[in-house]
């Protein structure tokens, strides 16, 4: 469903004047002061990978992005506005109202600042109004929020003034902006250029971008900045060109939007026709945290036509690999609903370009935080599409609630759909490679693709405000690396979430190394996971074992070796409450004779 409504256009947002009102009254020789909050707004609002509640552009609907669950300060998301990639601030100020000499407060009285006539009639007598600005700035980095006395982010540590922007992670976080390499051409612009027209060799990798993505962005800004916002491509691209990576060792694809016969291979026409009206209006939203602008339906069209053009373009062996830096992203958009920031579902669209093109058989690895659920309901039904989801779940209490381990697929295609739902936050990369190793490989090798994608939402990685784990660019780059021996290398990388520009910059940039050639420096020798994470392994192999014997060994061999460690916290648990099951009147009975005991002796003492 489409809600839309009048709305007014608020670019200069990025820094926030709160005024405390301060009225003083004198009535019968007693002075009254009334504090009045004008514009007090809450600094950090919590929510579970989900935006917290504001409301939305005149609804009267609060805004909670759908990863509902109590989460800690980290976890606290932030909204952008569309009209600016600059996080440094805008000052909205009220000014202080002018002193009247005979206007006072009674600490001027007593402070006898002026000279007081005792005749002076104070019956008409105005309230003063001093105004106290307390300032706030967004984090460019985090879009967390801060008082305007700090220079670094109180959350992140980034710099207010951060270089982020200009050249990615690459910039220091502790200083201003610096020129780093003033020659250096930046890639917006150099997109434009006539490199774009250049064919890839067939060794190549390619990289699909388009200036006019950076134009979905949410056109009012509510208590926060949009976590999905333009700065997201922008901070990468700026980090692969800083390092020479694009341009430079990358190749451009051209862009083309997506037609309309594509997207009905995957949605409905309700879902093309409600994303196609947002363009005739300056501001809409499908829910309460997925938005669109007037630009929305083109960046997505542009979002799609991209990756289904690297699809097909990787597939014909035209080139060896490829990413797509693309956004609004998409692996939430189901047949006919767009949500979760995501409008059309661009590896859906990817897959169903790969198999026009003569792919038989495709892997989809969405290793996003959130899980895929409009990935997994696009192919629940299908045995030609293997997905492959790696998230945060804990029992459904995280957005969007979908991908339990037992969620197989239907209709014949059990065990097409394979879930691995961690059970907690602060998921890391042993755990992640550990999953690779003994199920996402074991699994994929056995389905034997002949095309992969792979749904790369950095949201996982260490300091993102929703996803709140911990993966390292370090262990994206291991994952993808142990994904290209699959397929004949052909592999796609699309963008889907990741809302801490320095994370989602480093995280991307260490996999376009791995589809350049580079090895990730991890050591994959006798990894050990954490208890949480092995016991969310086992329930996954338990369940896959019946659709895949490659695993059945694996299955055998972990539980030999990780049976006892993985589960011995339970049976601690079991210990303890059969501890605790005794008689009510054994235990009060034995308190009782301790307390005689003891005041017999203090007694004694006494004596």
């Amino acid at each position: 469903m489409l809600l839309v409504d009048k709305c007014h256009i608020n670019p200069e947002h990025k820094m926030v004047s709160d005024t405390l009102q301060i009225n003083h009254h004198l009535t019968n020789g007693e002075a009254e002061n009334n504090l009045h909050k004008q514009s007090e707004k809450a600094l950090c609002q919590p929510l579970n990978g989900s935006l917290g509640e504001v409301s939305s552009l005149g609804f009267g609907a609060n805004r909670t992005h759908t990863d509902e669950e109590s989460v800690d300060i980290s976890e606290v998301t932030t909204r952008d506005s569309a009209a600016t990639s600059n996080s440094n601030s805008h000052l909205d100020v009220i000014p202080k109202t002018g002193k009247r000499q005979n206007d006072m407060t009674l600490e001027d009285i007593y402070n006898k600042e002026y000279n007081f006539d005792d005749d002076d009639d104070d019956s008409d007598w105005d309230p003063l109004e001093k105004n106290i600005e307390v300032l706030k700035w967004f984090c460019v980095n985090c879009t967390m929020v801060n008082f305007d006395d700090v220079v670094h982010c109180d959350v992140c540590g980034e710099h207010r003034e951060s270089g982020i922007l200009r050249h990615g992670f690459h910039a220091s976080p502790f200083l201003p902006e610096q020129s780093l390499d003033p020659n250096g051409s930046e890639l917006i612009e150099s997109s434009k250029g006539s490199r774009s027209q250049n064919v890839a060799p067939n060794n190549s990798t390619v990289v699909g971008f388009d200036e006019r993505m950076l134009l979905h962005a949410e056109v009012e800004m509510k208590s926060h900045p949009h976590p999905e916002r333009p700065d997201r491509l922008r901070a990468i691209a700026a980090s692969l060109d800083t390092a020479g990576i694009f341009p430079g060792r990358c190749y451009p694809i051209l862009a083309r939007e997506i037609t309309r016969e594509e997207l009905l291979m995957i949605h409905s026409p309700e879902n093309i026709e409600a994303v196609e009206l947002t363009s005739r209006m300056l501001a809409s939203y499908f829910t309460p945290d997925t938005y669109a602008n007037e630009h929305s339906a083109r960046a997505a069209r542009l979002a799609a036509g991209l990756c289904a053009d690297l699809a097909s373009t990787i597939f014909s062996g035209r080139a060896k690999n490829g990413f797509a830096l693309v956004r609004p992203p998409g692996h939430h958009a189901g047949v006919k609903q767009a949500m979760g920031f995501c409008l059309h579902n661009n590896a859906a669209i990817a897959a169903s370009a790969a198999q026009a093109a003569g792919a038989k058989k495709v892997l989809i690895v969405d290793w996003d935080v959130h899980h895929g659920n409009g990935t997994q309901e696009i192919f629940d039904q299908s045995k030609s599409v293997l997905y492959v989801s790696l998230h945060r779940h804990e029992g459904g209490k995280f957005y969007p609630g979908t991908g339990a381990a037992d969620e197989v697929g239907t209709m014949g295609a059990e065990g097409y759909c394979v879930n691995i739902p961690w059970s907690r936050r602060g998921v890391g990369d042993k755990d992640y490679i550990y999953a690779f190793q003994h199920i996402v490989i074991p699994i994929a090798s056995e389905f034997a693709p002949d095309f992969t994608i792979i749904s790369a939402g950095f949201d996982a990685a260490r300091g993102d405000p929703l996803g709140c784990c911990d993966v390292t660019p370090a262990g994206f780059a291991q994952m993808t690396e142990m994904l290209t021996a699959l397929s004949g290398g052909k592999l796609l990388v699309i963008l889907e979430g990741g809302y801490n520009l320095r994370s989602i910059s480093s995280s991307a940039t260490a996999v376009i190394k791995v589809l350049l050639g580079e090895s990730p420096a991890c050591n994959l020798d006798d990894i050990v996971p954490s208890k949480s994470g092995l016991r969310t392994i086992f329930e996954v192999l338990k369940i896959q074992t019946k659709y895949w014997p490659a695993l059945e060994s694996t299955f055998s061999k972990l539980q030999l070796r990780w049976g006892i460690y993985a589960f011995q916290d339970t049976g601690k648990q079991v210990k303890r409450r059969r501890k605790a099951v005794v008689p009510v009147w054994w235990r009060w009975g034995r308190k009782r004779l301790f307390y005689r005991v003891l005041s017999k002796q203090l007694q004694f003492k006494v004596k």
